[in-house]
This record gives structure tokens, C-alpha cells and sequence, in this order.
């Protein structure tokens, strides 16, 4: 059985293909960026999102040659929709706050994080995944975990199949991951 992260790259990785167009909605230190760039290879493209200079900064760097796959986006991922095109195969995120670092003032919030899944829903073709990593040990990650999972909770079973995946014998808030895949099949 595979911890949550690696779940969603495997998941991912059956899901992503050359020459998609693709969104980290929560850049952090890049890892994921270099993981969606290295799967949509060189003819896609990966819109990274993150508020602050440090993760962009750290991105490029860890992005090395695969800079020229990516657009790092210095801005809210609920403006997702200003900068990426219609017909994503993909969208991550990892919500809570920048990770290795002191400072953990600076986080994901409750309406930021909705208002950027719905416009990732809008944008997400059909047969597409949403993959949300979503941490609640921190202070304000439990109003955002709940306003996550009644926004998902809510979408509609026609269009949408969302599934939870997580440990549950661990202690001290174990993160838990969300999969939302947006079927082929039309709404009545």
C-alpha cells in the first residue's frame, strides 16, 4: 500500500500524457512541478501557482532543464483561470503551508482553495484528475479541510466521482488525499 503522495503520482502518471497541459495549483518547493513536467514531456506545459517569491525561486531552480515546460505564476491559484487554458488533463494540490520552512503564517485558505477547485473543474477535461493533498495539523488547515470536503461533497456524482484515500491508524492529523475525476458522461 502506498503512502498518500506517492498514490497521487501513480495515479497521475497513468492519467498524464505527452503534450498535456497541466496545473500545480500550490507550487511550494517544486516537487510536484518537476514531476508534471517530466510527464507531459516536452510538447506540454505546467502552470505552477504559489503567493510566494521563495517557492517560485526555489521551483526554478529545482526545475532546472525543465523550466522551458513550465509557467510560474507569482499569484493566487484562484486565479487560475486568468492564466490557463481550457482542457487540463491534470490539477495538484498540496494544502497547508510551505513546506521546510520556519514560517507557517503564510497558508492555503478555505476560499482561495474552493474558488481554485472550481475553476480547475471548469478546466478539467473530461477522463481529467484533481488530485488534493489536503493536511489539517496546522492551525487554520481544519476550516479548510471541511470547506474542502463540503464543496467536493456537493459536486455532482454524474459529472464527478471524488474518493478519498487515507491512513487511518495514525496519529497527530495524518493527511489524507482527495482524487476527483471528471467522467465522460453528460448531466440530465
Amino acid at each position: 500500500m502506498r503512502r498518500i503522495l506517492p498514490h497521487s503520482k501513480q495515479l497521475l502518471t497513468e492519467m498524464i500524457s505527452e503534450g498535456d497541459i497541466v496545473v500545480d495549483a500550490t507550487m511550494g518547493n517544486g516537487n510536484d512541478t518537476f514531476f508534471l513536467a517530466q510527464a507531459v514531456g516536452s510538447s506540454g506545459k505546467v502552470y505552477a501557482f504559489d503567493i510566494q517569491q521563495q517557492a517560485l525561486d526555489a521551483t526554478k531552480e529545482r526545475l532546472g532543464k525543465l523550466y522551458s515546460r513550465t509557467e510560474l505564476i507569482l499569484d493566487s491559484h484562484a486565479r487560475i483561470k486568468q492564466y490557463v487554458p481550457d482542457g487540463i488533463s491534470a490539477a495538484v494540490f498540496n494544502l497547508g503551508f510551505l513546506p521546510n520552512q520556519n514560517d507557517h503564517a503564510v497558508i492555503t485558505k478555505p476560499d482561495t482553495t474552493v474558488q481554485a477547485l472550481k475553476a480547475a473543474l471548469q478546466l478539467l477535461k473530461p477522463g481529467g484528475v484533481i488530485t488534493v493533498a489536503v493536511y489539517d495539523g496546522h492551525p487554520g488547515g481544519p476550516e479548510e479541510r471541511d470547506a474542502v470536503l463540503e464543496f467536493v461533497q456537493q459536486l455532482n456524482a454524474k459529472l464527478f466521482q471524488v474518493v478519498r484515500y487515507e491512513v487511518v491508524n495514525q496519529q497527530n492529523h495524518p493527511p489524507f488525499l482527495l482524487i476527483i475525476e471528471k467522467t465522460n458522461r453528460r448531466a440530465r
